[in-house]
């Protein structure tokens, strides 16, 4: 949701215009850019910018659409894939954190997107959820924060067992990890959300802070303890990597001093590149530095948040990433078919061509690097039947390949 001047004003947008621009320049190298506008006059205004930018155009495309402002990470579409592999896109409840902004306008934008890309919208508008609250390791479990979703503002009434029904009948979630969190106040209209000190990174790993910065941060020693402890859906422990926070307190480019150090924790993994906060600090390169490490195939990106930080957000905040769906089977003739599952195992049906060479694969996401041969073998009857053992697999998806 690019900045536009209606809500805030011009001043407002002038300041972080330009951090738009590298993001859209950074994330060309690697995916497409789908930016919201909200009007045509702004679509021209922003491809005005990209141009005398130099940034190519050729990766982006645009909808039309008021918005109040440009966390579409919390009021976006949140993309998932159903039991069948479809992508969809989940409309949850936005009233901005508790009506604390203006909202009207973005509570309505995953409906235009649906509408504007023709994936079909599930409306789970009962429940107000914002992207940002939630961290989710691909595996079934979720981590969040309950100040941010069960705050009677947000959610009059909710316990959590119902939050989890919720999260977990739309959002795939099996194990769920709950720190207590805070209410921000004026300082932090999040009331703690999640993608600010703890996200999930490839590989069972945990990304967030030291227990001296996380107390910084505002965290309880009964959170950080419960965070340190966390373990996956099997039950094994994540292993943790630690960002620094700034130095210093950050200071905009016109010279405001916001009070507060910054993260690093809230980053932006694209297809290319990862995206992380800067704060014209010294240990932006620290944290440039580890995350090269976690994310080795990939570029790292620096972007200047200062001016964005002193509104609340980071990069995460401000991007919300649409998967991409799956390559089709090879041919008409092969067909998979999930016969039944129980506590042990899953039982598998698959049609193909007598005589031919197929490789059965599995995955716990839906990732093209991500999946696992399981066997390869000639079809010698048809249909083929095999039975897997599943127990301890939690999510998991399979396919069949040409090898």
């Amino acid at each position: 949701q690019w900045p536009h001047h209606h809500t805030y004003g011009r001043l407002f947008r002038d300041d972080v215009d330009p951090q738009w621009v590298e993001m859209t320049r950074a994330l060309v190298t690697g995916e497409n850019v789908h930016i919201i506008a909200y009007s045509q006059n702004e679509k021209n205004r922003i491809i005005r910018l990209l141009n005398a930018a130099n940034v190519a155009l050729d990766r982006v495309d645009f909808v039309i659409r008021k918005t109040d402002d440009f966390w579409v990470r919390d009021n976006g579409p949140i993309f998932v894939f159903d039991n069948d592999g479809t992508l969809k896109i989940t409309d949850w409840g936005f009233d901005g954190w508790g009506d604390d902004a203006p909202f009207a306008n973005d509570d309505i934008v995953p409906p235009a997107v649906a509408a504007a890309t023709d994936i079909p919208l599930v409306d789970v508008s009962e429940m107000v959820l914002e992207g940002g609250s939630v961290e989710v390791d691909g595996n079934g479990v979720l981590m969040a924060t309950r100040s941010s979703i069960l705050e009677p503002n947000r959610n009059p009434g909710m316990t959590q067992a119902q939050a989890e029904s919720y999260l977990r009948t739309h959002l795939g979630a099996t194990k769920f990890i709950w720190l207590d969190g805070a209410d921000g106040g004026e300082e932090d209209i999040t009331d703690y959300h999640i993608d600010g000190f703890a996200v999930f990174g490839p590989d069972q790993k945990i990304v967030t802070m030291s227990r001296s910065d996380l107390t910084y941060w505002g965290l309880s020693s009964a959170d950080i303890n419960t965070l340190y402890a966390a373990t996956d859906i099997n039950g094994d422990a994540y292993t943790f990597h630690y960002l620094p926070l700034t130095q210093n307190n950050v200071i905009t480019t016109y010279g405001e001093n916001v009070g507060f150090r910054g993260s690093y924790a809230n980053y932006y993994v694209g297809n290319s590149v990862v995206l992380v906060p800067n704060y014209n600090d010294p240990k932006d390169s620290v944290a440039e530095g580890i995350l090269a490490e976690i994310y080795p195939n990939r570029t790292i990106v620096g972007i200047d948040c200062r001016n964005l930080f002193v509104n609340g957000g980071m990069v995460h905040c401000v991007t919300q990433q649409q998967p991409a769906v799956p390559e089709p089977p090879v041919s008409e003739e092969i067909k998979l078919k999930v016969m039944g599952v129980d506590a042990t195992d899953v039982d598998i049906e698959f049609h193909g061509i007598l005589g031919e060479t197929y490789r059965l694969e599995q995955s716990s996401t839906l990732h093209h690097e991500s999946w696992v041969a399981v066997e390869t073998f000639a079809l010698t009857e048809n249909p083929k039947e095999f039975t897997l053992p599943f127990a301890s697999k939690g999510q998991c998806f399979f396919r069949v390949a040409k090898p």
